[in-house]
């Protein structure tokens, strides 16, 4: 795995100044966010959408450890 792999963001077709990191990636075949939140919001989805947009992979797992239990969110692109 990878830890905070940074990623360009392309905007309306130019390039963001600003690099954002990827919390995990997994095998280069998995984007792994990690969340300690009382719900998985659709802002970490499109959060996640993004990242896989921007590194080519197609899958991404949100992993919320802040709910009494925890969640996953699974995010095909």
């Amino acid at each position: 795995y990878q830890r905070e792999k940074l990623y360009k963001i392309e905007y309306k077709g130019k390039t963001l100044p600003r690099r954002y990191p990827a919390d995990f990636v997994i095998y280069d075949s998995i984007i792994l966010e990690v969340k300690a939140i009382p719900m998985i919001i659709n802002n970490f989805v499109l959060q996640t959408r993004n990242y896989l947009k921007a590194s080519g992979i197609r899958l991404g797992i949100i992993a919320n450890f802040g709910e009494s239990s925890f969640k996953s969110k699974r995010v095909v692109f």
